[in-house]
């Protein structure tokens, strides 16, 4: 057993979401780690460690997009040894962290009934589905809108794909509880494509974006000349009745006898519906569009 006194205790819990943009998309998983824990380290955010001989940050990561994927909704939990104010650790995060990794938001975790505060795989539960933006540079508009058609009017449709178990095959259309044409998008872009957003649901095995695109290759024969650009706009609660998806960090922003940290830029309109992460823009009036 490792000699010396007990690592301090944590005192509060914060989780914080933050946005992975630009260049940055490009980074792997462990480097945003690297750099929040450095951040974290510059900013004097008092985190609290692990014990044994290795000691680490109690840092953890939920619903982590892959490398090469921009991302507007990307969650962490970290343990602090003090109580402090969540607006003021938004703040100093984001200034030591570097361009393209932006803190958005930073909420006290809620106490479950009992007064302990509520584990991290609570909080992957609320991690339902997530909403996604793909921009496909070269892609017509009638021919995005007709592949659309033809996906959402199939009952299954299967692709393969190598997974950490070997080639497995799935059916990525039950995974889409929503996907459109977001023509009003296209009329801000800088040169011809098609915008398609949607909404999937976190499956097992994940169905992802490419895994999307490969189910529209096989149907509709939709093969863009280049790699298409994917944003995660939003992750969390999928509300059965609308099929829109609701803001995850909700039930920690209403505790009671605390002060509620205000989000900043578009992240406060989390508490609006399914736009809450989509950075101002308008959704499209004139879609493509189903919700099962």
């Amino acid at each position: 057993m490792p000699e010396g006194p007990a690592p301090a205790p944590v005192i509060q819990r914060l989780r914080v979401r933050y946005a992975k943009r630009g260049r940055l998309r490009f980074t792997s998983h462990r480097d945003i780690s690297r750099a929040v824990e450095r951040a974290v380290r510059r900013a004097g955010v008092p985190v609290a460690f692990s014990a044994g001989f290795t000691p680490h940050p109690k840092i953890s990561y939920t619903g982590a997009a892959a490398t090469g994927v921009a991302s507007e909704a990307e969650y962490l939990e970290i343990g602090l040894t003090e109580t402090r104010d969540p607006e003021r650790v938004r703040t100093d995060l984001d200034a030591a962290l570097p361009d393209g990794i932006d803190i958005l938001d930073v909420v006290p975790v809620a106490a479950v009934p009992g007064g302990a505060p509520s584990k991290p795989s609570a909080f992957a539960e609320r991690l339902e589905a997530s909403e996604w933006r793909i921009r496909l540079d070269g892609v017509a508009e009638g021919d995005a809108a007709a592949a659309v058609a033809v996906f959402l009017a199939a009952g299954e449709i299967e692709v393969e794909r190598l997974t950490k178990k070997g080639r497995r095959r799935f059916d990525v259309r039950a995974a889409v509880s929503a996907c459109e044409l977001d023509r009003r998008a296209v009329g801000t872009t800088d040169a011809p494509c098609a915008i398609l957003r949607m909404v999937v649901r976190h499956t097992t095995p994940a169905v992802r974006p490419d895994d999307i695109l490969t189910g529209l290759r096989q149907v509709a024969d939709l093969a863009p000349p280049s790699p298409p650009l994917v944003t995660r706009l939003a992750q969390g609660p999928l509300d059965a009745v609308t099929g829109e998806l609701t803001d995850p960090l909700e039930p920690d922003r209403v505790q009671p006898d605390r002060a509620t940290a205000q989000p900043s830029g578009d992240v406060a309109e989390a508490t609006h519906g399914p736009a809450y992460a989509q950075s101002g823009e308008a959704a499209s009036v004139d879609a493509v569009s189903a919700r099962s």
